[in-house]
């Protein structure tokens, strides 16, 4: 049997690659709840004072191709500039106070930030969280949680492990 291109292109598809209820299943779900078909259930479900007295007029329904078609030409009228952001350090000339400023200041250039708001705050927040639910749990009045980094945590420990390891060594030698 010799096909058009056309005809493989299946243009319906959309609606068969998703899996649903067939009719048969549909009459079988709507004998279950009383109802006789799917408009009668909607009528029974949803409150008349927020039903339309007519239904909207919407028009034919669209394939996907035709779709997406659409949806494409209407993106394409968007109009495409060139965005700055996020772009880093250009070449521009810098005020030599404000230089003198930058490079004299080590809080510009070095990875330490005394202050981190959007940081702390999550952290704090998480702490809080974690004592309150460690009080709901235990039934008692006072809990506490650490403050200390995650980073400092993870540093303690291997010093903590090597340390240890450093005596045990000593010893059996």
């Amino acid at each position: 049997m010799t096909q058009t291109l056309s005809q493989l292109e299946n243009r319906g598809a959309f609606i068969e690659r998703h899996i649903g209820p067939d009719a048969a299943q549909q009459q079988e779900m709507l004998n279950a709840v009383g109802a006789e078909s799917l408009n009668a259930l909607t009528g029974q479900i949803v409150p008349k004072d927020i039903q339309l007295a007519t239904p909207p007029q919407v028009g034919e329904a669209a394939t996907e191709y035709a779709a997406l078609a659409e949806l494409k030409a209407i993106a394409g009228r968007n109009k495409r500039f060139t965005s700055y952001i996020g772009m880093g350090y250009t070449a521009v000339q810098l005020p030599p106070v404000i230089l003198r400023n930058m490079l004299e200041n080590p809080g510009w250039y070095t990875a330490y930030t005394p202050y981190q708001p959007e940081v702390s705050q999550g952290r704090l927040e998480a702490l809080l969280n974690f004592q309150q639910v460690t009080l709901a749990l235990t039934g008692r009045e006072v809990a506490s949680a650490s403050r200390r980094g995650e980073a400092a945590a993870a540093a303690g420990a291997l010093a903590l492990a090597g340390g240890g390891r450093g005596r045990r060594l000593g010893r059996a030698g």
